[in-house]
């Protein structure tokens, strides 16, 4: 799910530096992540996993992160699953 994770990150996330050198827990926002991109991040995500971010997801942690994500979206997906 990470390489999917920076897969669109490369395509959505207008990072200023190439995603494979972020590390996964290094914070996106420090490697350039706005508030706009980290939206269409989430689009893209929602779009790619047939999913929905809860309210409680959408905020600023839940994308601070190659992990934060991860995270996220393995609760919305087992959540689902439920």
């Amino acid at each position: 799910m990470k390489e999917t994770i920076r897969n669109l990150l490369a395509k959505h996330g207008n990072l200023p530096v190439a995603v494979e050198t972020v590390a996964d827990g290094a914070d996106l926002y420090d490697a350039g992540l706005s508030s706009f991109a980290s939206v269409q991040v989430m689009l893209a995500l929602e779009e790619e996993f047939d999913i929905e971010f809860p309210e409680h997801l959408l905020n600023r942690k839940s994308f601070s992160s190659v992990d934060a994500i991860d995270a996220a979206l393995t609760e919305i997906l087992k959540d689902q699953a439920a």
